[in-house]
């Protein structure tokens, strides 16, 4: 079980770490997404691998013709829909294993934060979560990784004790300005901007 003082890692690192193909494609994905550090990175390809792993062997029970493994396939498959990784309709196992790690990163706050228009840019949206600007339905979620479930989503919204939710505050009237100019892709019209917190 462990020492109770110290958690378990709940992620795997690779397993040959100096790889300069995968660093390279490491070092994207962290600042894409605005990740503090790798290590998020290797907890969002963890959380995939079990789903891969879960859909495998749900694949081979289900050959073998358990009944527990339909019932199994489906409960996984609507976490997975809940959660926003797969689309809505009739997602297989199939579905699953061609996910990818950015299908995990895009489910991320600060990520929906940032692509939603409420913050100037994906770091910045990091940076207003951990200082308490953002809420989801009536509570406040200081974590920029927590992972937002599709029936979350329209929740999200500016704490009402921040001073971003003023809709005249010059930050929010620069990221109507800019959402204006690039309606379709938040994340283009990305250029530096206010970044206050408080």
């Amino acid at each position: 079980m462990g020492d109770p003082k110290f958690s378990r890692r709940t992620y795997e690192t690779p397993k040959h770490p100096w790889e300069a193909a995968r660093m390279e494609e490491e070092g994207k994905l962290v600042e894409k997404y605005g990740l503090k550090n790798k290590r998020e990175l290797w907890k969002a390809q963890s959380v995939l691998r079990g789903f891969r792993r879960q859909a495998r062997d749900l694949q081979a029970r289900l050959r073998a013709g358990e009944t527990q493994a339909r019932r199994e396939t489906d409960q996984l498959l609507g976490r997975l829909t809940r959660l926003g990784v797969l689309a809505p309709g009739a997602p297989t196992l199939d579905d699953v294993l061609a996910l990818t790690t950015e299908n995990v990163l895009r489910r991320r706050l600060e990520w929906i934060v940032f692509t939603r228009g409420l913050a100037p840019t994906v770091t910045g949206g990091r940076q207003w979560i951990v200082h308490g600007h953002f809420s989801i339905g009536d509570h406040r979620v200081t974590r920029p990784g927590y992972l937002v479930l599709s029936s979350e989503e329209p929740g999200i919204h500016y704490t009402p004790t921040s001073p971003y939710a003023d809709d005249d505050h010059s930050v929010r009237v620069a990221l109507r300005e800019r959402l204006t100019a690039h309606p379709s892709a938040p994340e283009a019209a990305a250029a530096p901007a206010p970044e206050g917190g408080a």
